[in-house]
């Protein structure tokens, strides 16, 4: 019951997710909602606390597409399994000016990492790619280069990484990577993701 009126509470207060809120306030009394929910809901409602209007539809690319909408190709279940880990990562599709994503890596039979990932148009109209890693503060990236198959993101005054990019390769999979300096030496940790969904 406490969720329901949380959701309840939230439309009113966050009228730019008044769809996405009124869907939850339903599932929940039917009691049918995925278990992430619960956790990405701060997140979400967060981010709408931070922004003192609703979220612009700038930040067009120069053929025209709006905001986040260039980097729906990002979307999807994705994974890869590396010395006993499983590695997922999760984008939902463009809508409302947002992407929301999410990472999980698990070792046997435990989670040992997870992060919550936002992508986002800030009233600037640029894009911003918001993560919230485990153990650890939230941290903003811009988006500094972008077409029908990369995105490059970049905070130069972050520790490690500075640099997070996405590639989709001509075979469909997806490479990601974290990059930058860290004691004096350029680091770079690749993410070889195939499709799962």
């Amino acid at each position: 019951m406490q969720s329901l009126r949380l959701a309840r509470c939230a439309s009113t207060t966050f009228p730019a997710h008044r769809s996405l809120l009124s869907d939850l306030a339903s599932s929940v009394r039917r009691r049918r909602f995925p278990s992430w929910l619960g956790l990405a809901l701060p997140l979400l409602l967060a981010t709408r606390a931070d922004s003192d209007s609703d979220v612009p539809g700038g930040g067009s690319d120069p053929n025209g597409t709006p905001g986040v909408e260039r980097l729906a190709w990002m979307a999807g279940e994705w994974g890869f399994e590396r010395n006993g880990r499983s590695v997922t990562e999760i984008w939902m599709p463009p809508a409302g000016g947002t992407m929301l994503g999410m990472s999980r890596t698990v070792s046997g039979d435990k989670t040992v990492e997870y992060e919550f990932l936002l992508l986002r148009v800030e009233n600037s109209g640029d894009i911003a790619y918001v993560a919230k890693p485990s153990r650890q503060a939230e941290t903003s990236f811009q988006l500094v280069r972008a077409s029908e198959t990369e995105a490059v993101f970049e905070n130069l005054e972050h520790d490690f990484p500075q640099r997070i990019l996405y590639i989709l390769q001509p075979d469909g999979s997806l490479l990601a990577a974290i990059e930058g300096e860290r004691n004096g030496e350029t680091r770079r940790i690749e993410f070889p993701y195939q499709r799962r969904r």
